[in-house]
């Protein structure tokens, strides 16, 4: 039986689960109350940044 959480990214309103064994898993149980981003999102946001510093 695998555990998993129910999110929802704060970013673009989707739910998305977090699966036992993940880094993001532990970051959730230990962090109950902050928001968390999707793949997607977390993904879109990093070359953003990536882009703004080499700019």
């Amino acid at each position: 039986m695998t555990f998993s959480y129910e999110l929802i990214c704060y970013s673009c309103k989707r739910t998305f689960h977090v699966y036992e064994g993940s880094t993001l898993y532990k970051l959730v149980k230990e962090r109950k109350g902050t928001s968390f981003t999707c793949e997607d999102c977390h993904h879109k946001a990093r070359l953003e940044a990536i882009k703004r510093f080499m700019n």
